[in-house]
């Protein structure tokens, strides 16, 4: 049975975020052949329309409205629902970013509609759609479906396929009603981190207390950037006030799943394992033979990160260049 599908497409700094274009591959699956809708919001955002064309979209939704280039809770609850309600759709998706993570809860409470978070598979059968979320830090799955009502779900980055399809889709400009905002965004002050999104880079080499300081970053660093990676920390490397807690990774940090994630002096506590041990490929650097970290690790190395990082760097760059 036909569905229509509204996609969230969200950017950051200027570009477009990985996972909707994730959104837009699982939109194409599940609406069946019916109608799929991507929406931009913001100022400017015209210029995303050919790369958003690249991923199946019939329509796309441009909402300019100077109330929606910085985000905030009440201007986009309102806009969401609007242009919900204006393309009737069934299946509403995002990513789970922070701004999923704060948005789609809201619409759909106000909407009285049901949400599976941090979905990390979505599937067809016999034309119902089954969400698969992790629980327990990772340590098992839930398996979640609708009985009723719309869809709303959110998905965990480099999780799903992103597969092209280009089309000529119709643009389709829409002013929301935007009024009694109790919140108003004048300036954002960024910390200047740069590289690669640590939630969705392919590649995370992360540092823990094992790096001893600030400066024992450096070699991480050079590894990331010869990877074209990011560089995470566990929680007691940001305490330690090694790194920013910006790069934290674990439970009560970010959650990712890269294609491949270098763990340089982790021990391996629980609480950052939840937030990497899905991962596809994880290698760890340790000296401590018995660091829990090398019970989830695909490849172990047993060493002193200062020896070994700079190695993997240097080998890593000759491949590459005969690449």
């Amino acid at each position: 049975m036909s569905k229509k599908v509204l996609v969230l497409v969200e950017s950051k700094n200027g570009k477009l975020r990985n996972v909707s274009f994730e959104a837009l591959t699982v939109a194409q699956q599940l609406a069946e052949g019916g109608k799929v809708t991507a929406a931009l919001f913001g100022t400017g955002v015209t210029e995303f329309i050919p790369e958003v064309s690249k991923y199946g979209p019939n329509e796309v939704y441009v909402l300019e409205d100077e109330a929606l280039s910085i985000y905030t809770t009440d201007a986009h609850t309102q806009a969401l629902c609007q242009l919900i309600e204006e393309v009737q759709a069934e299946v509403i998706l995002m990513g789970h970013t922070a701004i999923g993570k704060d948005l789609a809860p809201r619409v759909a409470a106000r909407l009285d509609a049901g949400l599976v978070s941090d979905c990390t598979e979505v599937e067809l059968e016999n034309g119902i759609i089954v969400f698969t979320r992790p629980i327990y830090a990772g340590k098992a799955f839930q398996r979640k479906v609708f009985n009723q009502g719309k869809v709303f779900a959110t998905l965990r980055a480099n999780n799903f396929e992103i597969q092209e399809k280009p089309v000529q889709a119709e643009v389709i400009p829409y002013q929301p009603v935007i009024k009694d905002l109790r919140t108003i965004v004048k300036e954002i002050v960024r910390k200047a981190t740069g590289g690669v999104d640590l939630s969705e880079a392919k590649v995370i080499i992360s540092g823990g207390r094992g790096v001893k300081s600030k400066e024992g970053f450096k070699p991480i660093q050079e590894l990331a950037e010869v990877l074209g990676g990011a560089v995470g920390a566990s929680r007691g490397a940001c305490d330690a006030e090694y790194c920013d807690y910006s790069l934290q990774i674990g439970q009560t940090g970010k959650v990712v799943t890269p294609d491949l994630y270098i763990a340089c002096g982790i021990s391996g506590a629980i609480q950052h394992l939840a937030g990497m041990s899905n991962s596809k490929v994880i290698v760890a650097i340790n000296k401590d033979p018995e660091a829990p970290i090398f019970q989830v690790a695909d490849y172990g190395i047993i060493g002193d990160l200062f020896e070994v990082v700079p190695l993997l760097t240097e080998e890593f760059k000759k491949v590459l260049v005969s690449c």
